[in-house]
């Protein structure tokens, strides 16, 4: 498998974080790095990802409530509020200039929605920051497609997380070779090459890892 340049990060999300972190550890025999918290309402943990044994700039981010805030509404953040397992939910591109990117991205009918800032606190208290495409309330959600991040001079977590695991494939299935062939020239349009995307089986992605004890692990759509 070539490696991915322009892959940022898999994002698998769960209604329930220290949960999902336990089925990620159960599944790959990696244990996630706790990553920080978004004003969001949303806590991560992180593993950075390997692809033919060499380390980049891609990882997981496993996803989910604030892990204090039991009680309280589910974020809406990457649909979190609609989930009831683990999910592979969206991935993220990573592009060297976003606002031109987007505008690449809606010259072919892409529409990105705006960029904006986000940030999380780090376990230790520092602060990383970056920018991203948000969803735009005026159009739908679409998961199959990613969305774009710009580190910017942000030390990028695929590089300092300390777990690991390796990447094997990332695919996205859809249920028609019209809906493909629009998500191929849609990614296309900032770069492509992040994901593999087919015809057939249940639409959503899926994810080939190897475990810590060399065997694979696949997560497919439910």
């Amino acid at each position: 498998m070539a490696t991915p340049a322009e892959l940022d990060h898999i994002v698998i999300a769960s209604p329930n974080l220290p949960e999902l972190v336990d089925w990620f550890a159960r599944l790959t025999g990696v244990a996630a790095e706790p990553g920080g918290r978004h004003p969001t309402g949303t806590q991560n943990a992180l593993v950075a990802l390997t692809v033919e044994g060499d380390r980049g700039r891609q990882y997981i981010e496993l996803i989910g409530p604030h892990d204090d805030s039991l009680g309280d509404p589910l974020p809406q953040t990457f649909g979190i509020d609609r989930l009831e397992a683990p999910t592979v939910q969206t991935f993220a591109i990573r592009v060297p200039n976003i606002d031109a990117s987007v505008e690449q991205a809606r010259a072919v009918g892409w529409h990105t929605g705006p960029v904006g800032d986000l940030s999380r606190r780090t376990p230790e208290g520092g602060l990383l920051e970056w920018r991203l495409t948000r969803t735009d309330d005026s159009q739908p959600e679409e998961f199959q497609l990613p969305f774009l991040i710009d580190w910017g001079e942000t030390p990028h977590p695929g590089e300092t997380n300390g777990p690991a695991i390796e990447l094997v494939e990332f695919v996205r299935f859809e249920p028609t070779t019209e809906r493909a062939e629009t998500l191929r020239r849609q990614l296309a349009a900032v770069g492509g090459g992040a994901i593999d995307v087919r015809v057939g089986g249940s639409p959503g992605f899926g994810l080939t890892l190897r475990a810590a004890d060399g065997a694979l692990v696949e997560i497919l759509p439910a």
